[in-house]
């Protein structure tokens, strides 16, 4: 697809900043640049149940979509990250029914979780990655695996966090070569932000 690059999940972790969410890591099919997105609970259980391949007792919202749209006989085609408004990620569910092409708008959060159920490919716009892409330079680094379970946090990262617009801009640029280093993408995804509202 022209103006995408094709995207793959490589981690998921909790968030510490934000009670009940989720940092989902998103990483290019071929290239080193991250693109980390800040879901809820109740998503990223849905993805981690699907990759874990975990049956639940009863069908979640995702894979009644799923049974729904095989019913009817719809297909998913793919998952387009189409934009970025203000930090706010948007996403399209890209389908077909008898021929017809049909663009679904989407939070990414749930439009990830379906595609995970049809084994659909998921892009994103060259601008979106362009904007919020971490770029990920250490050498033969091995993917995350998927995990929930919390990662440490200390009280002061947690203060420097409320207090990145007291940074200058080469300090907030060392800081994040120093949070993808350490493969730290929540911390990488603030100092973007803050990077980005300054240009």
């Amino acid at each position: 697809m022209d103006n995408t690059v094709e995207l793959e999940i490589l981690g998921l972790s909790s968030n510490h900043s934000q009670s009940g969410s989720f940092t989902l890591v998103m990483g290019e099919v071929e290239g080193r640049r991250r693109l980390p997105i800040v879901i809820g609970m109740f998503e990223a259980q849905a993805i981690a149940i699907e990759i874990e391949k975990i049956i639940p007792n009863r069908p979640m919202t995702h894979d009644l979509f799923k049974s729904f749209s095989t019913s009817f006989e719809f297909t998913i085609d793919y998952i387009l990250i189409s934009d970025m408004r203000e930090g706010v990620f948007y996403a399209k569910i890209v389908c077909q029914s008898t021929g017809k092409k049909i663009e679904i708008d989407s939070r990414p959060s749930d439009a990830i979780a379906i595609a995970v159920r049809f084994d659909a490919p998921i892009y994103c716009a060259t601008k979106v990655m362009s904007e919020a892409g971490i770029e990920f330079t250490e050498e033969g680094e091995s993917k995350e695996k998927m995990t929930s379970k919390p990662k440490a946090y200390s009280t002061a990262k947690a203060k420097s966090e409320s207090s990145l617009k007291d940074f200058s801009l080469d300090k907030l640029n060392q800081m994040l070569d120093k949070a993808i280093k350490n493969e730290d993408y929540e911390r990488a995804a603030k100092i973007r932000d803050e990077i980005n509202k300054r240009n």
